[in-house]
């Protein structure tokens, strides 16, 4: 019994490992992704789960009438929406096709998310206590882009599975299927509750300065931006910087993948 359980956990190692090494999300774009991720989860299940979560949350917002109350505002993130999405094919030729959707909810917190497959929330409150211009809106919104292009949430559900090695090693020898998954609880946890790692918000940066620029939004908007989130640490730490590279190390990055970019804002502001 211990020679076949090693067996089954040897070939469910192997399984994971090809996982491991064999996904690439995204095209490597002028800043480089280029990282490998493990993705066990499928795209189908976590893009369900993100349209069940999404749908849920306007659904309580428009119950609270904090849905949309701005519409000044709801036309500037939508405009700027219209710009970043088409830039999306630098990265995959998929993604200007996806079923996006961007919505205002009125709240006080400093934070704006995108959820897998493309669904985006902006709260009032980051773009008036930070004064955010349109530039600024479009550096928050193309990193938030960034996490759901390269997949960041699929990933971070599967290494969560990952954990569950002996589950999956039952499922894959003997069908056991065992209870069935929440999908929508799924993509609220990986958008909005489990935090993400330096190494995504370090590629998401990257990838948001390179969407705003191809759009004709000034890249360095993005260095602005952090440097305005990082002065309202005298009350806490904004929730959408809490688990953020340190803001030295973010700001000196922003510069530097700014600056590569600077080339295609100057020529789609000539275009």
């Amino acid at each position: 019994m211990k020679f076949l359980k090693s067996i089954v956990m040897g070939l469910a190692f192997l399984t994971l490992s090809a996982c491991v090494l064999g996904t690439q999300t995204t095209k490597q774009g002028a800043v480089g992704v280029e990282r490998q991720q493990l993705m066990m989860v499928s795209e189908q299940e976590i893009n369900t789960g993100a349209i069940q979560a999404y749908s849920g949350i306007l659904k309580e917002a428009r119950e609270k009438k904090t849905l949309n109350t701005d519409p000044v505002m709801v036309k500037r993130i939508r405009t700027v929406a219209q710009r970043l999405i088409p830039q999306t094919r630098i990265y995959r030729s998929d993604a200007p096709s996806w079923n996006w959707e961007v919505n205002l909810i009125k709240s006080d917190q400093l934070n704006a998310w995108c959820m897998p497959g493309g669904k985006i929330a902006f709260y009032t409150g980051i773009i008036q206590k930070l004064n955010l211009t349109d530039d600024e809106i479009a550096a928050i919104m193309g990193h938030e882009m960034a996490h759901a292009l390269r997949e960041h949430g699929r990933e971070r559900a599967s290494q969560a599975q990952l954990t569950q090695v002996g589950l999956a090693a039952l499922q894959a020898f003997t069908g056991f299927q065992g209870p069935s998954m929440d999908l929508a609880a799924m993509a609220i946890n990986v958008t909005l509750t489990l935090p993400n790692s330096r190494t995504h918000e370090t590629e998401a940066d990257r990838m948001g300065v390179e969407l705003a620029a191809r759009a004709g939004y000034n890249p360095y908007a993005a260095v602005n931006v952090w440097q305005k989130m990082s002065k309202m640490n005298g009350n806490g730490t904004p929730e959408i910087l809490s688990t953020h590279p340190a803001h030295d190390t973010r700001i000196k990055d922003l510069n530097k993948y700014a600056k590569r970019v600077e080339p295609l804002y100057l020529s789609a502001k000539r275009n």
